[in-house]
């Protein structure tokens, strides 16, 4: 249909490449949210050996017309199910040859209104190129004298269908897979390949899935240089990200961005790259406000924003009005009758906290296993309710918000709030009604209804989650942050946890003592041995509710294979012990352990036969399965383990999608994955100790072995640890406990600290030091060495003032050095622009 097209083929295109010509028959499958389809095309050329009169055509498609010739590009594959298919790479709408054909076509349903004689009126007046002359102009049309709105519908439909098509075929050709050509056309629609050609990095920035070097791929296939502007300013937020993100720090330094840039930027094309030309784009790039220097660090700007905007909104939170106040004598009272009512006798530390938390407009709680979090929060719950005459029954505010909300980073860790606490709980997206695909940089959640927040498991939420949820929350809201410091930190950016305690600008306390324990315990003393740096003298000697068993990396799949099949036959289910690995690669890895341990706990026999694979990856009903990503929607969320309760082929009788499914149910929802959707699934028998976190297992299998190396730290293993609730397997070589334990990790590179004591000027009294001074069990949060405080900038107008570039410096020239060697700022040359300039509430 469009002379462009055959261009992308016929030049650049090998010569024997495998092509079919044919019309579509029929359309046999389109996902809903990409453009893969399956079509039946009945077959009228083709350079393969193809006897058949029709062919299955799978790929990436805009809307097709049956009937309608198309060639398309591919090659034959063997289905392991379907038999043979053409899986096409690309394709073209094949114009008609003929006059007859045109005539044929632009007097079909494609084109209401225009009738045979009017087709043939076109052809005859613009002949065989008519399709391509009215693309080009529609002006061509004028002496035919066609109605106005025939014309138009006309020109529209051509417009519209070629379209759409010339962005899936150009998308095609750049080798972009169905779901990422999807997200690519939404975010720029009729743009798409305009956006693609100008700048095709602004794909980096803008989707997530496309890195720097498939963007540079492209830009070199359009002809853009290794010295360009655009280019460098791409490496340079792509190592910037890399850099402050890959590691959860919110800044960088100079000499490490350059150096990575440097070395980004020449290992994709193999071709040097001018230092000086990096940093002079590190300054435009100052300028575009999408980095921001500040001292020696260096931040995308989103995060930035992040880490300020936290820090004003836990100030706006804590200068509210004052809250209520209770006589002494009320507050005894009711703390006594809320003990009653739990069965519970609080110690001073403990009743202390709680107090705390009712009179704090921000408290935060943190304590290892077994120090009497849960016991805290259920206290905090029912003295707050019995001090404001709330009720706990939720189903006496069905028309306005329950007061008292509970929320937790994963829906594990939601659930056993609820369980605990006997109230409502959600995760945190669900609770803001965010869907977890929005963009870091511009999120918008619902306001939050009530009057106290509870929030768990705290040391799992990043700075853009964290200030998301303050965000939302009304200068009238108590809010309660509860942890564990000593666990893994967020996958995303930040230690937000770590920094709300470190700044000691919050009332704050420190749980120690250990309650949760038997006399024959001994998980909890082993943690929080962990946790001060030292394993026991006894640690692998075997214990009733702990053992030891010394293998390396090699033995480690057998030995598993033994343990994971005596506890099936001493009654274990798949859910009663969970297997947690450091890393997923490696014959101790999550991988090779999964398939190992589905064929102990979930064979094929011969009730049990159906079976279906993705990704190397096999899938049976029965299975434990992880989910990866946030479905909101579907009231799932990242970390969610549940169990594949049925499998529909694409086949099936009754099954009208012809599609193959998988049914999981999860502890609060059943949900239904098409198989374009089967990348949100893993198996889950053997799962890596970050996914584990927020969650707990009557047992727990812990391999370590030195092939983990980099992966060795204390917070991992103590995050371990704490998952078991009853009894712990430790595997491996002692030689890696003793690094992990050995091997503190690195604070990450954040500036929360800094923002919150700029930003709350005043310290708030903490409670840990009142405690400090009775006989209780509990102490303050050590402190840090002290950070020195950044002023806050004063805000200044949302402009760039005017640039007087780097000439002050070194004879003109800004130099790599210079930048590394902190002598200068980065965001020289921008005036009276400050850092704090750029932030935004």
């Amino acid at each position: 249909m469009a002379s462009e097209n055959i261009n992308l083929f016929d030049a650049d295109q090998k010569p024997q490449q495998s092509y079919i010509v044919g019309t579509v028959s029929a359309t046999f499958f389109e996902s809903p949210d990409s453009f893969y389809k399956v079509l039946l095309v009945k077959v009228s050329q083709t350079n393969l050996d193809w006897r058949g009169d029709e062919i299955v055509v799978t790929g990436n498609f805009a809307d097709v017309t049956e009937e309608m010739p198309y060639r398309f590009f591919g090659k034959l594959v063997e289905h392991p199910k379907y038999g043979q298919q053409f899986q096409a790479e690309n394709y073209q709408n094949e114009a008609p040859t003929t006059k007859e054909g045109i005539v044929q076509y632009l007097s079909g349903d494609d084109f209401p209104g225009l009738g045979k004689k009017t087709a043939e009126k076109i052809v005859a007046l613009l002949g065989l190129t008519a399709i391509d002359q009215i693309n080009q102009d529609p002006s061509v049309l004028d002496p035919l004298n066609l109605k106005t709105e025939v014309k138009q519908t006309l020109i529209d439909n051509l417009t519209s269908n070629n379209g759409v098509e010339q962005i899936i075929i150009g998308l095609n050709g750049y080798g972009f897979g169905s779901r990422l050509a999807s997200v690519i056309f939404e975010r720029y629609k009729e743009k798409t390949l305009q956006v693609i050609q100008e700048n095709p990095y602004q794909l980096v920035e803008d989707i997530n899935g496309v890195s720097f070097k498939r963007a540079d791929q492209i830009a070199e296939q359009l002809g853009i240089g290794t010295q360009s502007p655009q280019r460098i300013q791409a490496g340079l937020l792509q190592t910037l990200s890399e850099l402050a993100m890959a590691d959860g720090n919110t800044f960088t330094t100079a000499e490490p961005l350059l150096n990575g840039t440097v070395q980004l930027l020449q290992d994709s094309r193999n071709e040097a790259v001018n230092p000086q030309l990096i940093a002079d784009q590190l300054i435009e790039l100052g300028k575009a406000q999408k980095v921001v220097g500040e001292d020696n660090r260096i931040f995308l700007k989103g995060l930035y924003d992040a880490e300020w905007q936290a820090a004003e909104h836990l100030n706006r939170i804590c200068q509210a009005e004052d809250l209520p106040s209770f006589k002494d004598k009320v507050i005894e009272k009711q703390m006594r009758l809320v003990e009653r009512n739990l069965g519970i006798t609080y110690d001073e530390s403990q009743e202390s906290a709680i107090l705390a938390a009712i009179q704090s407009h921000v408290f935060l709680l943190t304590g290892g296993p077994g120090t009497g979090k849960t016991t805290i929060i259920n206290g905090i719950v029912n003295l707050y309710a019995k001090l404001h005459e709330l009720s706990l029954d939720v189903n006496q505010y069905k028309d306005q918000p329950f007061p008292i909300l509970l929320a937790a980073p994963t829906g594990r860790a939601a659930k056993r709030m609820s369980e605990t606490t006997g109230l409502p709980a959600s995760t945190i997206h669900r609770l803001l009604g965010l869907t977890g695909r929005e963009n870091n940089d511009d999120v918008t959640a619902k306001d939050l209804e009530g009057s106290l927040l509870i929030v768990d498991e705290m040391s799992m939420v990043d700075i853009y989650l964290f200030r998301t949820l303050l965000r939302a929350i009304p200068d009238s809201m108590q809010v309660v942050l509860v942890g564990d410091k000593d666990q893994l930190p967020s996958v995303g950016p930040g230690q937000v946890f770590f920094d709300l305690l470190s700044s000691h600008r919050l009332k704050e306390m420190e749980l120690n003592t250990i309650y949760r324990q038997d006399d024959d315990s001994s998980i909890i003393p082993l943690a929080h041995d962990i946790k001060i740096g030292k394993l026991p003298a006894d640690f692998t000697q075997n214990k009733s509710d702990r053992s030891f068993i010394a293998c390396n990396a090699y033995q480690m799949p057998s030995v598993i294979e033994q343990i994971v099949g005596k506890a099936k036959q001493r009654g274990f289910s798949a859910d009663d012990f969970q297997v947690l690995a450091p890393m997923y690669r490696g014959p101790a890895g999550v991988t090779r352990l999964n398939t190992l341990i589905q064929d102990i706990m979930n064979p094929l026999s011969d009730t049990r036969k159906k079976e279906v694979e993705f990704r190397g990856e096999k899938f049976r009903i029965g299975d434990k399965v992880l989910h990866l990503v946030n479905s909101p929607e579907n009231n799932v969320f990242n970390g969610d383990i549940g169990s594949i309760v049925g499998i529909t082929l694409a086949k099936a009788k009754g099954n009208t999608d012809k599609v193959d499914k998988l049914t999981v149910a999860f502890d609060a929802t059943e949900v239904t994955y098409p198989r374009n959707e089967w990348d949100k699934l893993t198996l889950a028998y053997c799962t890596t100790i970050h996914k584990a976190q927020g969650s707990q297992f009557k047992m727990v299998i812990l391999p370590m072995v030195m092939q983990y190396s980099r992966m060795l730290q204390r917070n991992l293993l103590y995050t371990a640890i704490t998952r078991a609730k009853s009894t712990l397997i430790l595997l491996g070589e002692q030689a890696a406990f003793e690094t992990s334990v050995r091997r503190q990790s690195v604070n990450r590179q954040t500036a929360l600290v800094d923002r919150i004591t700029a930003t709350i000027s005043d310290v708030q009294e903490s409670i840990s030091q009142q405690a400090a001074e009775k006989p209780a069990a509990s102490k303050p949060v050590e402190q840090p060495a002290k950070v020195a405080s950044q002023p806050q900038p004063e805000a200044q107008p949302e402009t760039v003032a005017e640039d007087n570039g780097p000439t002050i410096l070194n004879d003109g020239i800004l130099t790599m050095s210079l930048i590394s060697s902190g002598q200068i700022d980065p965001m020289i040359g921008m005036g009276k622009i400050t850092p704090k300039s750029f932030t935004k509430n």
